[in-house]
């Protein structure tokens, strides 16, 4: 599992995760889309805001190995602004390539992503 250097491990002054310490023995917890309802906290929305800035701070549009990042929170933006780059994307894997959408992530997150 790679570890992404510099990433940020959690959303300051919170405890939403942004990346995980070790690989599980058992393999990766499965990356599903999950549904963001409108009556999200705010601070959900502020932590998905902040991962997806944080993407777009260490790889831009370029694709990227799911490695360390939190498959939870990745659950997230997954489908939407974080998208698979492989045909035989699998969610399982720690290899797995993703990439962020700007242009989805920009209209997802417009504060986060206003000096852009």
């Amino acid at each position: 599992m790679i570890k992404h250097r510099g990433f940020p491990g959690r959303l300051p002054g919170t405890d939403f995760q942004f990346t995980i310490r070790r690989a599980n023995p058992k393999g990766a917890a499965a990356i599903m889309r999950r549904e963001r309802h409108r009556d999200r906290k705010l601070a959900d929305r502020n932590a998905d805001s902040a991962f997806a800035r944080a993407l777009w701070d260490n790889f831009g549009t370029e694709p990227f190995q799911r490695g360390n990042l939190d498959a939870g929170r990745l659950c997230w933006l997954i489908g939407r602004e974080v998208l698979a780059v492989d045909e035989d994307f699998d969610p399982r894997s720690y290899e797995a390539l993703l990439a962020l959408d700007f242009a989805a992530a920009r209209i997802s997150f417009p504060d986060a992503f206003e000096n852009i």
